[in-house]
C-alpha cells in the first residue's frame, strides 16, 4: 500500500513537471512568433501614419510657439522695465550733475569778495522784465532775508547792479545795462574816472573820460566806490571800442560787461550794516 502511494506521488510530480515544460515552451514560442500584417492593418497604418505625424508636428509647433511667445512677452516686459529704469537713472544723473554745477557756482559766490566787509546773501534769478532786455531782474530773496534797498548785487564775474525795490520775499535789481543806472568807474590801466551807463544791446557806455587819456581796447573797468552803493574794486567790464571824436573834450567809449546777463542764474547781494548805511533820516 505504501509502495503504491510513493509511486503515485512520483507520477504526479513527473506529470506536473512535464505539463510545466510544455506550457513554458508554448509560451516562449508564442512570444517570438511574428505574424504577418494583414491587408487591413497595412491600409490603416499607411492611411493614418501621415496624419499622426502631422498631428505630432502641429502639436510640437504649437508647444514651441506658446513657449516662445510667453518667453518673448516676458522678455519684452523686462526690456520695458529696464528702459524705464535706465531713463530714471539718466534723469537722476543729469539732476545730480546739475546740482553739482550749482553747488560749485554757489561755492564760488560764497568765496567771492571775502575781503568786502558786507553781509552776503545768496539769491537766484526768478524773473526779469522781458520788455527791457534784462535790464531789471527779480531775485528770490527780500526784506525777510535781510535784503535792503541800494544793496550792490554781484557775481563771481563782476557787477550786476543794485537792489532798487524790496518785497517780503523778493527783490528787484536794476542792472548796469539800464540807462538809469549810473556807476562811477575807474579804467585800471590809466586810473581814469568815468560814468558807466547802460545801453539796449547788452553793452555799456563809459562817459566823461578826457580825450587826453590813453584808453585802449581791452582795458578793464572797475567800480570806483563812490556814491555809497558799490564797494570799490568790483569788476565791471572791459573796453570793447574807443572813438576819440575830433571835437569835444571827451572820448566815446564802449564797454562789454564781464557778466553774461543772458546766462545769469545766481547772484550775491552785498548788504551793508546799519553802521555802514549811515544814520537814518
Amino acid at each position: 500500500m505504501n509502495k503504491l502511494s510513493i509511486e503515485s506521488s512520483r507520477w504526479r510530480i513527473l506529470h506536473t513537471i512535464f505539463v510545466a515544460i510544455i506550457a513554458l515552451w508554448g509560451f516562449a514560442g508564442h512570444n517570438f512568433q511574428q505574424n504577418k500584417a494583414t491587408i487591413f492593418e497595412k491600409f490603416l497604418v499607411e492611411t493614418f501614419s501621415p496624419l499622426q505625424r502631422g498631428t505630432m508636428s502641429i502639436k510640437e509647433n504649437i508647444a514651441y510657439f506658446i513657449d516662445h511667445y510667453f518667453l518673448l512677452v516676458d522678455t519684452s516686459k523686462q526690456n520695458v522695465d529696464l528702459s524705464k529704469k535706465i531713463q530714471k537713472l539718466e534723469t537722476e544723473i543729469k539732476a545730480l550733475a546739475e546740482v553739482k554745477q550749482e553747488n560749485e557756482r554757489l561755492k564760488k559766490l560764497l568765496d567771492f569778495g571775502k575781503e568786502i566787509p558786507r553781509k552776503k546773501v545768496l539769491a537766484q534769478i526768478v524773473g526779469w522784465d522781458s520788455s527791457s532786455s534784462f535790464k531789471v531782474l527779480r531775485i528770490n530773496k527780500g526784506f525777510n532775508d535781510g535784503i535792503r534797498e541800494l544793496s550792490a548785487v554781484v557775481t563771481t564775474s563782476g557787477l550786476v547792479g543794485y537792489v532798487y525795490k524790496t518785497y517780503f520775499n523778493y527783490s528787484d535789481v536794476i542792472t548796469i545795462l539800464d540807462p538809469n543806472n549810473r556807476v562811477d568807474t575807474i579804467v585800471t590801466s590809466t586810473r581814469s574816472h568815468g560814468i558807466l551807463e547802460g545801453r539796449s544791446d547788452f553793452q555799456c557806455t563809459l562817459k566823461y573820460v578826457s580825450r587826453t587819456e590813453k584808453i585802449e581796447v581791452g582795458d578793464s573797468v572797475i567800480s570806483a566806490g563812490m556814491g555809497n552803493i558799490y564797494p570799490k574794486g568790483l569788476p565791471v567790464g572791459k573796453i570793447s571800442k574807443v572813438d576819440k571824436e575830433s571835437y569835444g573834450i571827451t572820448q566815446k567809449i564802449q564797454v562789454q560787461p564781464f557778466v553774461n546777463f543772458k546766462k545769469l542764474e545766481e547772484v550775491v547781494v552785498l548788504v551793508k550794516s546799519e553802521e555802514q548805511a549811515g544814520p537814518k533820516k
